[in-house]
């Protein structure tokens, strides 16, 4: 490992005015200590954000407030998550081992890179780790890569289980800089890889994930997230799927899809959506939105398995969603623990 600066704030202005915007933040470091230990991430300067206050889950309004800090465990095990937005405990639970959920953090989770082996090799060509180099992955092994989303300079797919759960509910992620705060939306947080797959995310340099603010809404609370994987735990997902209905009269009046583990970023299936929309719950529109749901997938020699799986993963979802109504989105004087 090379040598390397450690510093560790107590305040954003702190932050900000002693460290440049080349320093790489670190909290639970489930993902930077690893890169750094393959050489694939070498910063002159690590800077340890986790003394600064932003690990709280609040209830404001019809909105949930999640520090960047809160880890997946705390995040997941929380009573207003559990009970008004199940995909999103689901999708936390499915990934990792508990001690790293004990660690690992929600800003750090939207932040983790690929896990695809030739961008973690050093000694292989990877347009995401070096620009120019080109993708060795187009025609070396890619059973576990993209097929949406896709270039021809990289087909990595995002590893985030929590990311496809936000995407779905319509997250918006708060960030700040040197230059000020702003919000994204987490569909349009990550981008997709085009011609500069090193280019992941709409951060810009120096600039910090605050936290996120999820609606609670009925969608998110008759939802679920069902994950397909090579063994049945600690595995990152072939193909899973974050989906939430808001069924009333019999017609699905809003209905949430998002797809993890089969494109280049959290993948929102908005043409199953619509397909959902307006319908009666039932197999077959449930089978029309899985087919949409694979709609512009580009599958390669080793990976075309993934658009049948798309389908699956989507139906199974779908079918799994439990038939009580969701319940009322609390208030704010709703009484529920925070």
């Amino acid at each position: 490992m090379r040598s390397f600066t450690y510093a560790r704030p107590h305040d954003l202005t702190q932050l900000w005015r002693e460290h440049g915007p080349d320093a790489a933040y670190i909290a639970g470091g489930t993902n930077l200590v690893d890169l750094m230990k393959c050489g694939v991430a070498t910063p002159q300067r690590v800077v340890d954000i986790g003394a600064l206050p932003l690990g709280g889950i609040e209830l404001d309004g019809d909105k949930l407030h999640v520090g960047a800090l809160a880890t997946n465990s705390d995040l997941a095990a929380h009573p207003l998550v559990v009970r008004h937005l199940p995909m999103l405990a689901q999708a936390l639970l499915s990934g990792a081992s508990p001690q790293l959920r004990n660690l690992a953090t929600l800003g750090g989770n939207l932040m983790q890179r690929t896990r695809c082996g030739y961008f973690r090799d050093i000694a292989m060509p990877c347009n995401k780790r070096e620009p120019g180099a080109g993708c060795a992955a187009m025609d070396g092994s890619h059973h576990g890569h993209a097929v949406l989303g896709t270039s021809e300079h990289c087909i990595a797919t995002h590893p985030s289980d929590l990311a496809v759960a936000l995407v779905a509910l319509d997250a918006q992620v708060s960030v700040a800089g040197p230059n000020g705060a702003r919000v994204v939306p987490a569909d349009a947080f990550h981008l997709p890889p085009g011609d500069r797959p090193d280019r992941e995310t709409q951060l810009a340099a120096g600039e910090l994930i605050l936290g996120v603010a999820i609606p609670l809404e009925a969608a998110g609370a008759h939802s679920c997230y069902v994950k397909v994987r090579e063994r049945a735990s600690y595995a990152f997902a072939l193909a899973s799927a974050a989906v939430g209905l808001d069924v009333r009269d019999g017609t699905i009046r809003d209905a949430r899809v998002a797809l993890g583990g089969v494109a280049t970023t959290p993948w929102r299936a908005r043409a199953a959506e619509r397909v959902l929309v307006g319908s009666a719950p039932g197999p077959a529109v449930f089978g029309r939105a899985a087919d949409a749901a694979a709609e512009g997938a580009r599958p390669l020699r080793d990976n075309a398995y993934k658009v049948e799986l798309i389908r699956r993963v989507v139906t199974r979802a779908l079918t799994t969603l439990p038939d009580a109504p969701p319940p009322a989105a609390p208030g704010p004087l709703s009484g529920e623990p925070t």
